[in-house]
C-alpha cells in the first residue's frame, strides 16, 4: 500500500491502538520518540498516520494496523474533506463491484495515470446506474489524484468484506464523528417502518415478502429507510443537502445492486416542499423522517399549492406539510409511514387537518414509540399510517392506537442504543397485523395499555387529540390483584433467600502483601485472552449491552451493525467469560453463565476470557470490582470515567486459593442478585397496590 501524507488526530491514534485519548496525552509526555505534530492546532495537533503507525509498532502497542482503520484514517484526513474522499471511494467501490476487471486494469498502472483514466470509467457507471439529472456528478482528474491512495485501500478492504459493507463501515464511521450534522434513523426504526408499508397480510410483513414496488423517501437524510425496504421494483429519494444526496445515492445503489439486477434508482437535490423533484409521481408506498419543527418551510409562498388537499398547514405545523406531500405521492391505496412527533397529534393548530384526515379515512394508524427511538432521543415519537382514499372505498370507520412501550415491552431497557427492538416491532405488528386486513368485518381484539381500535367519530370533539396513551384503556393494576398475590409470594420467598445468602460476618486480618500482576500482562503471558466489544451479531443473536451488565439482566440488545469486516465479527459469549463495562467507573464485573453464553459482546463492553488452567473467573472477577483497583485503572475526562482493563491488578495466587476467594466471590455475587430481585419486586408492588387502590380494581381492607 502506497505511503501518503495522512494526517492523524489524537483520538484516531487511540482508535488504532484500542486505548483511551488520555493514554495518548501521556505517551506524547513521555516518550521523546513520540511523533511530533504536523498540523492541526496547538489544542487539537494531527500527526503523520505513518510515523504514528512505526511508533506504535516499534512499542509494541501495535502489531498490525487493520485494513479498515487505515482506510478511515485515510478518508478522514484527506485534503478535499471526509465528505469529498466519502463520495469518491463510493464512485470507485460502485466501479469495483460493477466493472470488477475494468478496475483491475485501472489499478495496474500509476497513481497519476490511474486518476487520469478513472473518470471516464466512473462516468460510465454513474451513468448507467443513475441515469439523468444525477446528484452523483463524475469527479475529475485533478480531483481525484490526492484520492488515489485511498481508492486502492477502500478496494482492498471491499475484497475482504464486499464493496457495499465497505461503504456502509466509511458511512457509518463518518455519521459517528458528525452526529450533531446527521439526522439519523436507527435501523430498528426504519425496519419497522417498512414493514407497516408492506402489502396487508401476516406472511408478507413477517417473512420479509414481497414488499411495496415503488417506495419514495421525500426527505431522504442517509437513506436508511430506502435501504430497509425489501426488494422494490424503484426507488425514489429526495435530499436537500447536495453532499448528503450524493452519499445517499451511492449508500442506495451500492444496496440495491446494478441497474439490470437491481431496483430503478432516482435520487434528487433539492427542498421537497418547495422544489417538488417528483411532480406526478404516484407510488406504491411512501416513508419519510421529516424534519420536526421547522417555520420556515414555504408556508407563505405555498398557500395554493394543490397539495393541501385536507387543510393548509398553519406555520407550526410543518409535519402536517409533510403528511399531505407523502398522500399526494400515493396511489389510490398507497401506504404512508411518517415519523411524527407526539406534539403533532394534539397541537390545537392542526386539529382541523387531523379531522380531515381521520373523516376521509387517509389516517390509519398512530403509533406511540419507546423515548429513545430516534433523535431527538428524550421524548417518545409517533409513526403516523396513512393510506391514500380510494374514489370508491368508503372511508375507515376506526383508527388503530399503539403505545408500543406498553405491555410488552413495559420493563426493557429504555433510552438511546437499549431499545428492544424486536419487542417493540412485536408490539406493533401484532397489533397492526390484524387490523390492517382488506374488508375485515371482525372487531379487532382490544389490549388494555397496548392497543385499541377508536371509533372515528369518538375522535372527532373540539381537539381532534390523537395521542394514544389519551384512547387506550389502562391495563390491570399490576396485571390484577391476583398478580399482585404472586408478586407478594415471590417477594417474600426473595427476602427469605436474601437473608439466607447474607455474608457471614467479616473477620478481621492483617492486610495481606501478594505480590501482583496487571490484567496486561496476563494477556500477553496467554493467561487470558482480552477484546473490546463491537456490538455487531448476525440472525437474531441477543448481543449483551452495557445496560445489562451494571444491572444485572438478560442481554437485551440488537445488533448495532452488521460486521464490516473480519475484526469486527461479533464475539459470542463463553461460560465462564469475565464482562467489564468500559464507560462509568463503577466497580463492575460479570461472570457469565449458561444462561447468557451464546449472547454477543456489546459495545463499551470489554472481554476477559481466563484460562482455566491459570485462572479462576470468579476470583478474576471478584478483584476486579475492587474500588481502589478500579480508581488506579481509570482515566478521567469533562464528562466521562474511562476504565482501561489491562491496568487492573490481579494478586498471583495459585490456582487452590484462586478457587477460595472465588466461592466467597460467587456467594456474595448470588447476594447481590437477590437484593437485586428484591428491590425490583418491591417496587412492582408498591407501584401495582397504588395504581389497584386508585382505579378501584383492589379494596382498601
Amino acid at each position: 500500500m502506497p505511503d501518503d501524507s495522512t494526517e492523524v488526530t489524537a483520538a484516531g491514534i487511540a482508535r488504532l491502538a484500542g486505548v483511551g485519548r488520555a493514554a495518548v496525552s501521556n505517551w506524547r509526555r513521555r516518550h521523546a520518540g513520540f511523533p511530533k505534530p504536523v498540523g492541526g492546532t496547538e489544542a487539537s495537533p494531527s500527526f503523520a498516520l505513518s510515523e504514528v503507525e512505526q511508533w506504535l509498532r516499534d512499542q509494541g502497542k501495535l502489531a498490525e494496523v487493520p485494513l479498515r482503520e487505515r482506510v478511515w484514517q485515510q478518508l478522514a484526513g484527506h485534503p478535499g474533506g471526509a465528505v469529498t474522499a466519502l463520495v469518491h471511494t463510493g464512485c470507485a467501490l460502485l466501479l469495483v463491484r460493477d466493472r470488477p476487471t475494468a478496475w483491475l486494469e485501472i489499478t495496474a498502472v500509476s497513481d497519476a495515470r490511474m486518476a487520469g483514466v478513472l473518470p471516464s470509467a466512473l462516468d460510465h457507471v454513474l451513468a448507467d446506474r443513475f441515469g439523468e439529472g444525477r446528484t452523483v456528478p463524475t469527479p475529475t482528474a485533478d480531483a481525484l489524484l490526492p484520492s488515489v491512495p485511498l481508492l486502492r485501500a477502500a478496494a482492498g478492504l471491499a475484497a475482504e468484506t464486499g464493496a457495499r459493507q465497505a461503504f456502509d463501515f466509511l458511512f457509518g464511521r463518518q455519521l459517528d464523528a458528525n452526529p450533531r450534522q446527521y439526522t439519523l434513523t436507527p435501523p430498528g426504526l426504519a425496519e419497522l417502518m417498512a414493514d407497516l408499508a408492506k402489502p396487508a397480510g401476516d406472511a408478507a410483513r413477517r417473512s420479509g415478502g414481497k414488499s411495496s414496488r415503488t417506495v419514495l423517501d421525500p426527505a431522504a437524510g442517509t437513506g436508511a429507510l430506502l435501504c430497509a425496504v425489501g426488494r422494490p421494483t424503484a426507488l425514489y429519494a429526495q435530499e436537500a443537502d447536495p453532499d448528503l444526496a450524493a452519499l445517499t445515492a451511492l449508500r442506495l445503489a451500492l444496496h440495491a445492486g446494478n441497474r439490470t439486477a437491481g431496483p430503478a434508482l432516482a435520487v434528487r437535490t433539492g427542498d421537497t416542499l418547495r422544489a417538488d423533484a417528483f411532480p406526478g409521481l404516484a407510488v406504491d408506498a411512501v416513508l419519510c423522517h421529516p424534519p420536526f419543527n421547522e417555520r420556515n418551510w414555504g408556508h407563505d409562498e405555498l398557500a395554493y399549492d394543490p397539495r393541501w388537499e385536507y387543510g393548509f398547514p398553519a406555520r407550526t405545523e410543518s409535519e402536517l406539510a409533510w403528511v399531505q406531500h407523502a398522500l399526494a405521492h400515493l396511489r389510490e391505496g398507497g401506504t404512508a409511514v411518517v415519523l411524527m412527533p407526539p406534539a403533532a397529534a394534539s397541537r390545537r393548530s392542526g386539529r382541523r387537518i387531523r379531522a380531515d384526515l381521520l373523516r376521509r379515512g387517509a389516517l390509519r394508524a398512530v403509533i406511540a414509540l419507546p423515548a429513545g427511538a430516534a433523535p431527538p432521543y428524550g421524548i417518545p415519537l409517533h409513526v403516523w399510517v396513512l393510506r391514500k382514499p380510494g374514489a370508491e372505498q368508503p372511508p375507515a370507520p376506526e383508527l388503530l392506537v399503539v403505545d408500543a412501550a406498553e405491555p410488552e415491552t413495559a420493563g426493557a431497557p429504555s433510552g438511546r442504543d437499549r431499545l428492544d427492538w424486536p419487542a417493540v416491532r412485536a408490539a406493533v405488528l401484532d397489533a397492526w397485523t390484524p387490523f390492517d386486513v382488506p374488508g375485515r368485518r371482525d372487531p379487532v381484539e382490544e389490549r388494555p395499555g397496548t392497543s385499541r381500535a377508536v371509533p372515528v367519530i369518538e375522535l372527532l370533539d373540539d381537539d381532534v387529540d390523537l395521542a394514544p396513551a389519551r384512547h387506550l384503556p389502562p391495563p390491570a393494576a399490576g396485571g390484577g390483584a391476583a398478580e399482585l398475590v404472586r408478586v407478594r409470594e415471590r417477594l417474600d420467598d426473595t427476602l427469605k433467600l436474601t437473608a439466607r445468602l447474607t455474608p457471614p460476618p467479616a473477620v478481621p486480618c492483617e492486610p495481606a502483601r501478594r505480590p501482583l500482576t496487571t490484567v496486561g500482562e496476563l494477556a500477553r503471558a496467554g493467561a487470558l485472552y482480552l477484546r473490546t466489544g463491537s456490538g455487531a451479531a448476525g440472525g437474531t443473536v441477543p448481543v449483551l449491552t452495557e445496560h445489562d451488565v451494571l444491572s444485572g439482566t438478560a442481554p437485551s440488545g440488537t445488533p448495532s451493525t452488521p460486521a464490516a469486516s473480519p475484526e469486527d465479527e461479533p464475539l459470542l459469549l463463553e461460560p465462564g467469560d469475565v464482562v467489564v463495562p468500559v464507560l462509568g467507573g463503577g466497580a463492575v464485573a460479570r461472570v457469565v453463565d449458561d444462561a447468557t453464553a451464546g449472547a454477543a459482546l456489546g459495545r463499551n463492553l470489554q472481554l476477559l476470557r481466563p484460562d482455566p488452567a491459570a485462572l479462576d473467573p470468579w476470583f478474576l472477577a471478584g478483584f476486579l470490582r475492587g474500588t481502589a483497583n478500579n480508581r488506579q485503572a481509570s482515566s478521567y475526562a469533562s464528562t466521562a470515567t474511562r476504565l482501561d482493563a489491562r491496568r487492573l491488578q490481579v494478586p498471583r495466587l495459585p490456582l487452590a486459593e484462586q478457587r477460595a476467594y472465588g466461592a466467597r466471590f460467587s456467594a456474595l455475587a448470588a447476594f447481590e442478585e437477590a437484593l437485586r430481585t428484591a428491590g425490583r419486586l418491591g417496587g412492582q408492588l408498591v407501584q401495582g397496590m397504588y395504581d389497584g387502590l386508585t382505579d378501584g380494581s383492589v379494596a382498601p381492607e
